[in-house]
């Protein structure tokens, strides 16, 4: 203001305008400006008092003021740009560390073990953090023990090597990240809920401090999940282990039994021919008693060395073409004698067909549904048999006059030791039916008639041509 109008310095109360919009705020850019230009107005009114006013003093002063506005504006629209070239750096490099922990994630998912999972791990935390070696690896008692890994491969370890104090021990207040060896190294712990922590070692990151948490982070509910599945199986071999044993028990036990068994049957029949002489009639009707539970306990054995193969996933040979109409027949034949003791008759209607399968098995199948009619049929009953090819099956529908299933039984029929009612027994009848039906791609249903008749249906796929 006491400078002489010619000088004209208010030009130069510009340059603050500038240094307040890179140092301060847009308010104080915004105050500075309207200071210029009320200085410059000011100074103009008090030259022009003083030393009079010309048109060259205005049109400086005029100059001067518009110089300050155009500082000021630029000044803003270069702190704008600024602020905005910022905002998207620090939102490249949230979008960069989002792909590096997704990939992060990515390496390490999977059903894998804990060995496999610190493998992983190392690698790819190395990728994410620029770090020269990572490795991992569990601190058992200030030593570093297995699941282990190091990346790169050859790079320094220390398996089975006691740590130092400022590598275990975690300053206070520095977060699940801490620094030691004068920051050329970065640790973090994982913690396992079945084991010792795993401790990582980053020798000399790249990456900040705040990625390398991120990534601890992510990785322990990755790493909870991991050991659960180890759990998982663990549990699941040990019941192999108990299935294959409980697989071999039944094997040995049926096995054994039937050798016994059928020496008893062969000794009893033998006293029944008059092996041993003539015996009283009560003897020989307590003969014929033992030689039917010796049946039933020799049908037993076969079906339980069945039900452990079929449970076991063995196959027994090669599919053959299988006469399905003639296994019946033979079936009918052996049951005659035992349905004709209970008054119960059979009425057959039987078609040729053939079905891929396992003879013996399918034998098996039939005579279950058999002989469950026979012995559940009234005395004076009839167990209808039919057979016929219905599009790309062959049916076999067995009705019988019994008093069939108890209601809100029928969901359980066909499951394991399920006595009582139709399918009793043993309990493994009409379930190892099912079992063999389906390992022939067919299937065995239970229905109840209007006129109360209990049918059972065995269908299995037609042999093809």
């Amino acid at each position: 203001m006491l400078t002489p109008a010619s000088l004209v310095v208010g030009t130069l109360l510009s340059a603050p305008i500038a240094l307040a919009a890179l140092g301060v705020s847009k308010v104080w850019t915004l105050r500075l400006t309207a200071l210029v230009v009320a200085g410059n107005v000011l100074a103009a009114v008090l030259n022009g008092l003083r030393d009079g006013a010309s048109p060259t003093d205005l049109g400086n002063r005029l100059v001067s003021v518009l110089a300050a506005l155009l500082v000021g504006g630029l000044s803003l629209r270069a702190r704008e740009a600024t602020a905005r070239a910022a905002r998207l750096a620090e939102e490249e490099r949230r979008l960069a560390r989002e792909r590096a922990l997704r990939g992060l994630v990515e390496a390490v998912s999977g059903p894998f073990g804990q060995a496999e999972f610190v493998s992983r791990a190392a690698q790819a935390l190395r990728t994410l953090s620029g770090a020269q070696s990572v490795e991992i690896g569990s601190v058992e008692r200030a030593v570093l023990r297995a699941p282990h890994a190091v990346s790169p491969a050859g790079a320094p370890a220390h398996l089975d090597t006691r740590l130092p104090l400022e590598v275990l021990a975690r300053p206070a207040g520095t977060g699940r990240v801490w620094a030691a060896q004068g920051g050329d190294l970065l640790l973090a712990r994982l913690s396992r809920p079945l084991g010792d922590d795993l401790l990582l070692l980053l020798t000399r990151p790249t990456a900040a401090p705040d990625v390398l948490e991120e990534a601890v982070l992510t990785l322990q509910p990755l790493l909870d999940r991991t050991a659960l599945l180890d759990d998982l199986q663990l549990r699941q071999a040990q019941l192999q282990e108990r299935g294959e044993l409980l697989q071999d028990l039944v094997y040995a036990f049926s096995h054994d039994l039937r050798t016994p068994l059928m020496a008893n049957a062969m000794n009893m029949r033998a006293a029944l021919r008059g092996a041993y002489g003539e015996l009283p009639a009560d003897y020989r009707a307590t003969l014929r008693h033992g030689l039917d539970a010796n049946a039933t306990l020799l049908a037993l054995a076969d079906q339980l060395l069945l039900v452990a193969r079929y449970e076991s996933g063995e196959r027994e040979g090669e599919l053959e073409s299988v006469h399905l109409r003639d296994v019946t027949v033979g079936v009918l034949t052996q049951l005659q004698a035992r349905a004709g003791e209970r008054d119960v008759s059979f009425e057959t209607e039987l078609e040729g067909v053939r079905v891929p399968g396992l003879k013996h098995d399918l034998r098996r199948a039939v005579q279950n549904l058999l002989e469950n009619a026979v012995r559940f049929s009234p005395p004076g009953g009839r167990i209808r048999v039919t057979l016929d090819a219905e599009g790309d099956e062959a049916v076999l529908r067995v009705l019988d006059e019994g008093p069939g299933v108890a209601p809100g039984r029928e969901a359980t029929l066909f499951q394991r030791f399920r006595a009582g009612g139709a399918g009793g027994g043993t309990g493994l009848g009409l379930y190892l039916t099912r079992r063999i039906a389906e390992a022939h791609r067919g299937r065995v249903t239970y229905t109840r008639t209007a006129r109360a008749q209990s049918v059972f249906s065995l269908s299995l796929p037609l042999e093809t041509p």
